[in-house]
């Protein structure tokens, strides 16, 4: 069948990068209040604990309440209220919201369809209430915390935040808060470096290690930097906006980098496609997806010895999986010579970019 599009071209999202240590720090009280994760990030879970004993007495017992409640989402949420240039000007804040707005601003947002319901929710509408937690029933904690928020007495929700927010950040951010600011500056500066040259997609992508196709109803993705969740990109959802807090990359993580070191998933990359049989395995991929043992017999190898180059595939993130398939991740290809082309034109130490 014909088709003759009079209709407009696919609209991709505009991309905006902001950084601030108290989004390390709210990102922080939330990995150290959520033990199923600890095994996965970059820092042991005796390190979180840690952390967590490092808090002075009072502030432990809120980040024990954060951890029940999951607060720390509140916390993330009041920080994409405005721009604050500090801890204090976020605390003053905090204090002068009204109850209201402090329960609205602490509801997730679940779409523009649902606004209305937030803002009656917020104002104690327990019809409004029921319907926030019914449209998030699949959510891992979102019915328990919209049920909280909106029951919890808001002065008593006020002190909590006020009080884990200011004591997670003078234990854990403050002391290291010029070099914490200048490490995500160095990562934000670098991407950005990269708006115009490249898409907006392609931008998202390198960043967050994941593809994101526009959306009709986002606008707008804001990239924000963070070293404490690594190696997690976390995503949240604002009015036509899609957030990612992005791992800040390798290089970008000390002040005496090696500037002449290639970026981890550069490196996994060319590990991965360094190999004939990977190769082939590639472009079989490229056609058509494929099960393990349809991949087994045309390459005619051993199941084991297929299976460990699909697995070098899938950790550099070329290949994954659909069910019992296997299958490309071409836009992931895509980037190889745009991440090549990174770290060639970067500057080196001591030397002028031409």
């Amino acid at each position: 069948m014909k088709r003759l599009n009079m209709g407009r071209s696919r609209t991709t999202y505009q991309v905006e990068l902001h950084h601030s240590p108290l989004f390390e720090a709210a990102l922080g009280i939330a990995a150290a209040t959520y033990d199923d994760i600890h095994p996965t990030l970059e820092q042991p879970p005796a390190y979180w604990q840690q952390m967590l004993a490092d808090l002075p007495p009072d502030v432990r017992s809120e980040a024990s309440y954060a951890k029940e409640y999951n607060t720390w989402k509140t916390l993330l949420q009041l920080l994409h209220a405005q721009h604050f240039a500090d801890l204090e000007a976020f605390l003053d804040f905090l204090q002068q919201l009204s109850a209201e707005e402090l329960r609205y601003l602490a509801l997730p947002f679940l779409g523009d369809e649902l606004q209305s319901a937030r803002r009656r929710a917020a104002a104690g509408s327990e019809e409004d209430i029921f319907a926030l937690i019914q449209a998030c029933q699949g959510h891992l904690f979102f019915p328990a915390y919209i049920s909280h928020v909106t029951a919890a007495d808001p002065e008593e929700l006020r002190k909590h935040l006020s009080v884990l927010m200011n004591g997670w950040y003078l234990t854990h951010v403050k002391p290291r808060e010029a070099e914490i600011t200048r490490m995500l500056e160095r990562d934000r500066a670098q991407k950005e470096s990269l708006l115009g040259k490249w898409s907006a997609e392609e931008l998202v992508a390198y960043a967050t290690d994941g593809d994101y196709p526009p959306e009709p109803a986002v606008t707008r993705v804001l990239l924000i930097p963070q070293a404490i969740y690594r190696p997690w990109t976390v995503q949240a959802d604002k009015e036509a906006t899609k957030i990612f807090y992005y791992p800040v990359a390798e290089q970008h993580l000390f002040e005496q980098a090696d500037p002449y070191r290639p970026p981890q998933s550069l490196v996994q990359m060319m590990k991965a496609l360094g190999d004939e049989h990977r190769l082939r395995l590639v472009k079989i991929l490229a056609g058509q997806e494929k099960s393990l043992q349809e991949l087994t017999e045309q390459l005619q190898l051993g199941k084991s010895t297929v299976h460990h180059h699909l697995s070098m595939l899938r950790s550099a993130h070329l290949v994954e999986t659909a069910g019992t398939k296997y299958r490309l991740r071409k836009p992931t290809l895509d980037r190889l010579s745009l991440l090549m082309e990174q770290f060639i034109d970067s500057p080196g130490s001591g030397e002028e970019h031409s």
